[in-house]
């Protein structure tokens, strides 16, 4: 497969718009449809093609044939495709019909795109192997003086073709600065992080986050180009050059 192919159905023209861009930029090959007719339509003749869709977004309020009705179409077509619902309403009984009807994840607008393409990129690494369904992402980061390499989870200084400091990361501290270092120079959202790598965003976990920042700032104080900024009431932004 040489890229994954996600189906995007979103009424709003805007939004759609931009969750199209977002993702085609991300590295998905992202098909846009307006109402649930259309979207059928197009799922249908892709599936039949060898390069189908890996994944489905699914908007719930949709002209002529809402989202819910479109997945259950969808899942007698592919029984095993994920589908992931977007909705304005955040009703008890709607995520529980989203489930009822194969939904692999629901999110309630407005969401953060950082936060459904992590969930994206969860639901393709449980259905598929990683090597077939996610675009490939660098895990080695240059950071001022320092190299990171998330995989190994160490982080080294070199001088003169020699390495001067060594650090073998916790998978916490080595998760948390792999997304600062992939939102370099700008805002990590605090609730994000504690989603992406706590799983909740507890008063306890933020708490635990503060203390594995501070680790990574004592780690890196060495570089006095490197620093790691606290932006009130957002979250974190690494700055280095």
């Amino acid at each position: 497969m040489s890229s994954t192919k996600v189906l995007l159905v979103e009424d709003d023209p805007n939004l759609g718009q931009i969750l199209r861009e977002y993702l085609d930029l991300k590295g998905y090959n992202t098909d846009l449809a307006r109402d649930g007719d259309q979207a059928f339509r197009i799922f249908q003749q892709n599936q039949s093609a060898e390069d189908g869709y890996d994944l489905c977004l699914l908007d719930v309020m949709l002209p002529k044939k809402d989202g819910f009705s479109l997945a259950k179409e969808i899942r007698m077509v592919d029984k095993n495709i994920p589908i992931i619902f977007l909705t304005a309403k955040s009703m008890k009984e709607d995520t529980l019909e989203g489930f009822r009807v194969g939904a692999d994840d629901y999110m309630t607008k407005p969401f953060s795109m950082e936060e459904l393409l992590m969930r994206i990129k969860a639901i393709l690494r449980r259905s598929q192997p990683a090597s077939e369904a996610l675009p490939k992402e660098n895990n080695r980061f240059r950071i001022g003086a320092f190299s990171f390499d998330a995989d190994q989870q160490t982080l080294q200084r070199e001088e003169e073709g020699r390495v001067t400091e060594q650090y073998k990361l916790t998978s916490k501290e080595s998760e948390l600065l792999r997304l600062l270092s992939l939102n370099k120079n700008q805002t990590l959202e605090r609730s994000l992080a504690l989603k992406m790598i706590w799983h909740d965003d507890t008063y306890f976990n933020a708490r635990s986050m503060d203390v594995y920042i501070t680790k990574l700032r004592k780690y890196l104080k060495s570089d006095a180009s490197i620093e790691i900024l606290n932006v009130h009431g957002t979250g974190f932004r690494l700055m280095c050059p």
